[in-house]
């Protein structure tokens, strides 16, 4: 294999990041990382934390390429996804089209949200919050707050930090003869998870980096409120119960 051809992103701002990070090579990878049975494991655990029923408005943020949104809309929600990257919407379109449903999708930055009192429910899904520095951060729930009628729910869905402190070592997944290679670097002063991507595909090595801060529950408990959400409750993987060591951390907010 030839291994002469590199690319390396060097991460300017937070949009670019985003960007190169997920690529078609992000796609390349992902039915290898979420198989159809798991996402539909967690579109239905989706529907069900945020007590979604037919006819529901619901806007995913980061929808990538719309894996939850098209299979919500299967379900007879009304769904609007927004991501900053443009490869993985015309996936998410195409997705959609094949499945024959009619699903909103938005090229645009969860910072800047163009809807006001609009859906019944929001949500970011698979550790898809937690990009930017912590007013932005922060500025995103604001954001999701304003999107959300009276009595809206937001659903956030993380990696729970405290699990991955357990083990830091390269993720590897394979695809054929292709490789992907995680590479972390945590920053326990600033609770973020700085990672390096290595993928290995046609002969070519092509790197991405991204750094990704980790929420606790007491923070969320602290920020929801100052965004506009009456209460906070906290849960494990796909709504069941939150433990210290269970691999994720879903936090659902009402307004």
């Amino acid at each position: 294999m030839n291994m002469e051809k590199q690319m390396t992103y060097e991460m300017s701002s937070p949009p670019f990041v985003l960007e190169s990070h997920f690529s078609e090579d992000y796609l390349h990878f992902s039915e290898v990382i979420n198989p159809p049975e798991k996402s539909d494991r967690e579109a239905a655990a989706i529907w069900d934390l945020l007590s979604l029923k037919q006819g529901s408005s619901v806007l995913e943020l980061g929808c990538g390429y719309g894996r939850i949104a098209n299979r919500l809309a299967e379900k007879g929600a009304r769904v609007t996804g927004l991501d900053i990257s443009g490869i993985l919407l015309k996936k998410a379109e195409a997705d959609a089209a094949e499945r024959r449903v009619d699903v909103e999708y938005v090229l645009g930055d969860m910072r800047s949200l163009p809807w006001r009192d609009r859906f019944d429910a929001a949500f970011l899904w698979n550790t898809s919050f937690g990009y930017f520095d912590e007013a932005d951060n922060e500025r995103v729930l604001h954001e999701a707050a304003s999107s959300l009628r009276k009595g809206g729910r937001l659903l956030i869905d993380q990696d729970n930090r405290f699990d991955l402190l357990r083990d830091q070592s390269p993720i590897v997944v394979q695809r054929n003869d292709d490789l992907r290679i995680h590479l972390i670097n945590p920053d326990p002063l600033t609770d973020r998870r700085n990672l390096e991507r290595i993928v290995v595909r046609n002969g070519c090595v092509r790197r991405s980096r991204i750094s990704i801060r980790y929420y606790g529950f007491v923070e969320y408990a602290r920020m929801l409120p100052s965004a506009g959400f009456e209460t906070v409750e906290a849960y494990g993987a796909e709504g069941g119960e939150f433990t210290s060591y269970g691999p994720r951390l879903v936090v659902v907010a009402h307004k």
